[in-house]
């Protein structure tokens, strides 16, 4: 049975609020990929979730929006042969999706103005590699 997925320190998604599906995958399997059921789908109700705070909650909703059917996130795994390493990959998806989608918003950036001494720098090379060009020219009169 799939185990609880470790989404971050404080937050675990529980098993019991996963919803799995399988079905046959296309791609390589040679005869395999006609008779097993290898292509997985793992779908979490994110807006339903008892297990995740209010705030990340409208946080993953805001940022994940695109991505949610009535609320719940589907994860679709089938690059693999196996329905066992599918599970696997579909696990880590959506934790990593989750994750991503939880963290808190990066530092606003100070806005900086380049110090004298590097506008000097800048410019006094202007005028050095202009007078090189300056020099290629041949006086056409």
């Amino acid at each position: 049975m799939p185990d609880d997925i470790q989404v971050s320190n404080r937050l675990v998604i529980p098993a019991a609020e996963l919803s799995w599906r399988f079905s046959r995958s296309s791609g390589p399997g040679g005869q395999g990929v006609n008779t097993t059921d290898s292509r997985v789908e793992l779908s979490w109700n994110l807006l339903g979730s008892p297990s995740l705070p209010p705030a990340l909650k409208e946080r993953a909703a805001d940022r994940l929006g695109n991505r949610l059917i009535d609320g719940v996130l589907t994860i679709t795994a089938s690059e693999h042969r196996s329905q066992l390493r599918n599970r696997e990959a579909a696990q880590a998806r959506l934790a990593m999706l989750v994750g991503e989608a939880i963290a808190p918003p990066p530092r606003q950036r100070r806005p900086t103005k380049p110090s004298r001494g590097s506008v000097e720098r800048r410019i006094g090379e202007k005028k050095r590699r202009a007078q090189i060009k300056r020099n290629r020219r041949g006086d056409v009169d």
